[in-house]
Formats: C-alpha cells, structure tokens, sequence
C-alpha cells in the first residue's frame, strides 16, 4: 500500500515538474534508473526502461542545456515555450505512466491522462505569468524567473523519487493555491465590471 502512494505522489511530482521543464525530470528519472550500475536506484519496466540507456541520458542532457539556455533570453523564450507545449505535456505523461506503474489498477490510458493533465496545466501556468514578467521587467527579469522555475523543478523530481509522498501533497497543495488564487483574481475582474 505505501509503495502504491509512493508510485503515485512520485508519478504526480515528476509530471508537475516537466510542465516547468520537460528535461530535469526526464534526466532525473533516467539517472536514478541507470545508477548505481549494480542496483539502479530505480527500476523501470518495459518500455519505460529505455529512458535508462546511455543513449537516452546523453540526449536528455544535450536538450537540457539547449533548454536552460534559450530559455533564459528574452523573446527566445517565448519560442521556446511555443514548442515546449507539445513537449513538456509529453514528458509529463511518459513520466506519470511510468512512475504509476506499481499501481496495476490504473489503466494506462488514464496514467498518461493524468500526467499530460498536469504538465500541461503547470506548462498553462508558467505560459500565462512569463509574458507578465517580460511586460514588468522589460524581459530583464526573465532569466531569473527561469532559474527559479529549473530549480523548482529539479527539486519536485529530487522529491517526487527520494520522498515521493511528500512530492505529491507538494503538488496538491500547489494546485489548490492555484486554483484558489484564480478564483480570486477572477472574482476581482467581476467586481471591477459590476462597479
């Protein structure tokens, strides 16, 4: 039973953690699957197994650097958001199906549901609140605000591996604070247009 809510709140950390960037998780996950080479830290089954290979770590590194880059300059970022949109739900759903699989109940189907729902949500998020910062800051206060978001996200996929109970009702609070602070925000923009 507890590892069957370790699997889950893993599953859910990893997959909130790619919709801020699709690489950290992936590598993490890729990483904790690979070493220590006589008993991987984590044990994968087919076909997620291959985010373990040599080839996959290799790759996952390179786009890492690519994506910590761009998206720390201005106006790039913006493009670079544009196609992680595709990318970054993906991540989450391959990252949710394969943490969740220690949960025989859940289908598949509704494992990669769930993670293209989250890493699609947080992505949703951080699209809406990076143009806020550019227009604030003139775009100057973008590569910080990316390197909140990468050090956020390496510490949720740490999290979600090392304690992932913990990662999980990290993830479920944050969204219930998001979900509460647009509320807010919209119940604001009602009482601005009744006055």
């Amino acid at each position: 039973m507890l590892q069957a809510i370790g699997g889950i709140g893993a599953a859910f950390g990893l997959a909130s953690s790619a919709g801020l960037n699709a690489y950290i998780p992936l590598l993490i996950v890729a990483l904790a699957a690979r070493f220590p080479l006589d008993d991987p830290f984590l044990a994968l089954s087919d076909p997620y197994n291959l985010i373990g290979s040599w080839w996959a770590i290799g790759l996952l590194a390179v786009l890492l650097l690519i994506e910590m880059t761009v998206d720390k300059i201005p106006a790039v970022d913006t493009v670079n958001d544009v196609i992680q949109t595709f990318i970054r739900p993906t991540a989450g759903a391959i990252l949710f199906a394969a943490n969740a699989n220690v949960i025989t109940d859940i289908h598949p189907v509704i494992a990669i549901l769930a993670g293209i729902l989250l890493a699609g949500g947080v992505h949703t998020a951080k699209g809406v609140i990076r143009p806020v910062v550019t227009a604030t800051t003139a775009g100057t206060g973008n590569w910080f605000v990316s390197l909140v978001e990468d050090i956020v996200a390496f510490f949720v996929s740490l999290l979600s591996l090392l304690i992932p109970i913990f990662a999980g009702l990290f993830v479920i609070v944050g969204l219930v604070l998001l979900v509460r602070a647009y509320r807010r925000r919209r119940q604001r923009r009602q009482n601005l247009v009744l006055e």
